[in-house]
């Protein structure tokens, strides 16, 4: 089967224009996809047309991230899941199935939550389980994407180094798309990482009743340690490593990220 194409648009919403890219046959079942911070839909670039053999494959950019509005207000889960229902709602979605990565993941579980009408199935890529002790673990560490400019642009090279270590060896291209969505963040490129520490999630997984896939990377220091406490809250979850996986899974291993993603929405009833 051909991949189908990538189109790209802006979709008008009350938080101003959102910017989506999407594969596949509007007709066919919606899987919409939310990215990490402080990247954007390109980390799905090569995802997309994988799912869009077949389903309606949409991957947004969040609110202040790629070429999305910057946000109206302080970055927020809560805020960006609604702006996630506003999408589904302006391209006549009633009911999509959700995958989500890093930051995306507890987006998307947000929107579970929120919106559990809008929502089909979840995937939960290199999510965190963001409870009391996860908030004081972060308020302790240092933050690993803020750099202050400097006049010989010597903060680029900062910024690369800062990931380098959580990245595969010998493939730059990750690290170049990296500081490409980074330097096109609004405001605070900590944002998306202090909405994700100040997110009460075990206030809000109970609420989450769709059935669930968590996505492990094995050698993602920040995300996979919490894979068993999140599959631990979801009743139907399962979890699924996917070996080598690093930080930037679905753009470091695509098509299997893909594949794992595609076994787990073909089982599900069409939404």
């Amino acid at each position: 089967m051909n991949a189908p194409a990538i189109r790209r648009a802006f979709a008008d919403l009350p938080v101003g224009q959102i910017h989506y890219a999407s594969s596949g046959a509007p007709s066919a079942p919606a899987v919409l996809l939310l990215h990490q911070s402080p990247r954007s839909w390109a980390e799905y670039r090569e995802v997309l047309p994988i799912l869009g053999q077949h389903f309606h494959a949409i991957a947004m950019d969040t609110v202040g991230f790629g070429d999305s509005a910057p946000p109206p207000w302080p970055a927020s889960i809560e805020r960006w899941a609604g702006v996630a229902a506003d999408l589904l709602e302006a391209l006549g979605i009633g009911r999509a199935h959700v995958v989500g990565h890093h930051t995306g993941g507890v987006i998307a579980v947000e929107l579970a939550a929120a919106f559990p009408g809008r929502v089909a199935s979840l995937v939960l890529s290199s999510t965190p389980y963001t409870d009391a002790q996860f908030r004081l673990a972060r308020a302790q560490r240092p933050p690993i994407d803020a750099v202050e400019r400097q006049d010989d642009g010597s903060h680029l090279l900062q910024m690369w180094r800062n990931r380098q270590g959580f990245y595969p060896e010998g493939q730059p291209r990750l690290l170049e798309a990296f500081v490409l969505d980074a330097l096109k963040a609004a405001g605070d490129i900590e944002g998306g990482h202090r909405a994700v520490a100040g997110y009460r999630m075990e206030e809000r997984i109970g609420r989450v009743v769709q059935p669930a896939l968590i996505v492990r990377a094995p050698l993602d220091p920040f995300a996979s340690p919490h894979a068993q406490e999140l599959a631990a809250r979801l009743p139907q979850a399962r979890i699924v490593d996917v070996e080598g996986a690093m930080v930037p899974l679905p753009d470091q291993l695509p098509q299997a990220f893909a594949r794992v993603v595609l076994d787990f929405l073909l089982a599900q009833p069409v939404a």
